[in-house]
């Protein structure tokens, strides 16, 4: 007999990451949020303390692993634009009325729900505009704007100091410089070594997905921000040749998967080997012998030969396949369906938990407490799709926040004022990386650090009007996450297939236009490579958001089915163009069968496109086979 199973809006809810404890993110959120508080207690400005800490926490949320260079972007721009939140809010709570301020707060949410559709840094950078907006114009302190701004923007620039500053167990080999890097570059080979592991499996499928993610993560880490355009150390470049010579493995190991023969058991010894001598920074040894009975097959060991006079000379190789989006991209992305609804549904919660929250705080219904961020805030965190599906998000906020006030009030009933508060942060501050892996374990644990600041700057317990709000947050957004909107529904999943879509043809035309001797050299296959890479990007990309759809209620998750069926094709149709360019690079020319392969995926996504109304530019012209 099967075993029942959940729902999948209840399944999501009750799954958890797993994985070590991240011991340096832990260290870094304990040297955070607590010690700028007890510096402000004592030196007398605890108001302006109270802001440093909010902010270190809010970048303690986004301290993820990565690398150094990749921190400072991921934890530097959300603080810059929480900053700018924190003083527009203040200004404005300063001197606008209820209903002018509530239409402020529903432009802004307006605005930083468009923008967070463009990635994970932008959305991190809308969060946190919206939360400090909230605090600013909720949160009564006796300083002006522009100094809650210096200070939130002190506390969270502590962080990336920290980030930067302590060492990290990947920066113990080498150069100090590198920590999260050397290991992303190193995972690309582990993962091409599975993949060719995986082939003639049905494990194959998972396995280059796998593949994607580790080069999706090791290309982040080295294309951070730089004071110069191009690596200026010996070390760096090295690092560099290494990724740029895991692609041509990887292509070589998807043509494997895609032909579906088992190959060699010492096909995957190579990139162990290489993966090894990444990570400790040394050279790779001796290669296992070729085996060059098919095109793929030589076009691996092609490709390790060639990383091994990478590793050897590690010249700098100054493209890492990557392409700036354009001010048309992110106007389209913005102004597109996703950016459009979610703009929208953000907005509409922002601004009605504003509204409601100031006629609540107007009728002393909070009593004592004059701050009344809570409720706006709370609805930025459960609008967003990032976390989870929308009753996931509603569910585990709310448990958390239950959770989180009790220990609060379990905590203030016996610790000292304030020392034993400013102790309490600290330790919350260090389990909020361990708490990321759940939305309701971080949400109890930032309850306990925001409750047990407020407590320190001079508002009263308050752990039994922060459920109300929450609970009174969550029906908010409930509510305006079923609303129908303009347009289709699903767009964010609409949107991120039609960039995955417009992303595999590229690529594709691009090889067709290599058999059709078009282009050729070099720049040519690093243009493919480029191309390659987006394609796989945005598939998984669009997977991350159909999943997030396919867990929600019903009466949501329809909105997006047969999604799933379209991915499916484009992730065939990207791993079709990418055997075929290898048999290209092979025999200068594509086969009748090749041909005929390409003809029926796009014959079958168009089908698939057409029963679910999704629009996609049209398709590169194939030869027919034959």
């Amino acid at each position: 007999m099967r075993r029942p199973q959940l729902p999948p809006w209840i399944a999501h809810a009750l799954r958890a990451q797993r994985g070590p404890v991240p011991w340096s993110a832990v260290a870094r959120g304990a040297l955070a949020a607590g010690p700028l508080l007890l510096v402000a207690v004592v030196v007398g400005r605890t108001s302006l303390g109270v802001v440093a800490a909010i902010a270190a926490m809010l970048a303690g949320i986004n301290d993820r692993p990565g690398s150094r260079r990749g921190s400072v972007r991921r934890l530097g721009v959300p603080a810059v634009v929480g900053a700018a939140g924190l003083f527009v809010g203040t200004v404005a709570g300063d001197r606008l009325g209820a209903v002018a301020l509530t239409v402020l707060l529903a432009g802004l949410g307006l605005f930083a729900g468009g923008i967070s559709a463009v990635g994970p840094v932008a959305s991190a950078a809308g969060t946190q505009l919206l939360v400090a907006a909230a605090i600013g114009a909720g949160m009564p302190l006796p300083e002006s704007g522009w100094e809650r701004a210096l200070a939130y923007l002190g506390g969270a620039l502590w962080l990336v100091l920290l980030r930067l500053v302590l060492p990290t167990p990947g920066s113990l080999v080498g150069d100090f410089r590198f920590d999260g890097e050397r290991d992303a570059v190193a995972g690309v080979y582990d993962a091409v070594a599975e993949l060719l592991d995986a082939v003639g499996t049905d494990r194959a499928t998972a396995r280059r997905a796998a593949l994607t993610a580790a080069l999706d993560h090791a290309q982040d880490a080295l294309t951070g921000p730089r004071l110069r355009r191009y690596a200026s150390s010996s070390a760096e470049r090295r690092l560099h040749a290494q990724y740029a010579a895991a692609l041509p493995l990887g292509e070589a190991a998807t043509a494997l998967a895609w032909a579906g023969e088992p190959v060699p058991a010492r096909a995957s010894e190579g990139p162990r080997r290489l993966a090894a001598a990444v990570r400790g920074n040394t050279h790779t040894g001796p290669l296992p012998a070729p085996s060059r009975s098919t095109p793929a097959l030589r076009a691996l060991d092609d490709a390790l030969l060639h990383a091994a006079e990478a590793f050897d000379r590690g010249w700098e190789n100054r493209d890492l396949h990557t392409r700036r989006r354009t001010a048309g991209d992110l106007v389209r992305s913005v102004f597109g369906a996703g950016g459009r609804e979610y703009g929208l549904r953000v907005a509409l919660c922002f601004g009605a938990g504003a509204a409601i929250a100031q006629v609540l705080y107007r009728a002393q219904w909070y009593g004592q407490h004059e701050h009344w961020y809570w409720l706006p805030a709370t609805a930025v965190f459960l609008v967003k799709p990032d976390l989870g599906p929308l009753v996931s998000r509603v569910l585990c906020r709310a448990a958390g926040t239950v959770l989180g006030a009790l220990l609060f009030a379990g905590f203030a009933a016996v610790l000292p004022r304030p020392e034993g508060l400013i102790a309490l942060v600290a330790l919350s501050g260090a389990l909020i990386p361990v708490a990321t892996r759940h939305f309701a374990a971080q949400t109890a644990v930032v309850t306990v650090l925001v409750l047990a600041l407020v407590m320190v700057g001079g508002e009263p317990q308050a752990s039994v009007s922060r459920i109300g709000e929450t609970l009174l947050a969550c029906a908010i957004v409930l509510v305006v996450g079923h609303l129908p909107m303009p347009g289709q529904r699903g767009g964010g999943v609409r949107a991120r297939l039609g960039a995955a879509g417009r992303a595999a043809y590229a690529y594709l035309g691009h090889v067709l236009s290599e058999s059709g001797g078009a282009h050729h050299g070099a720049d040519a296959r690093a243009l493919r490579w480029t191309l390659r890479r987006e394609a796989y990007r945005a598939l998984a990309e669009s997977r991350t958001a159909i999943a997030l759809a396919a867990a929600e209620l019903p009466a949501l998750a329809r909105h997006t089915e047969g999604a799933d069926d379209v991915v499916a094709t484009l992730e065939r149709l990207v791993d079709t163009t990418t055997a075929c360019a290898v048999h290209l690079d092979d025999s200068g020319r594509l086969t009748p069968w090749h041909l005929a392969q390409l003809n029926e995926l796009l014959d079958e996504l168009a089908e698939e496109r057409d029963q679910i109304g999704l629009r996609m530019p049209d398709a590169p012209d194939v030869p027919l086979a034959g």
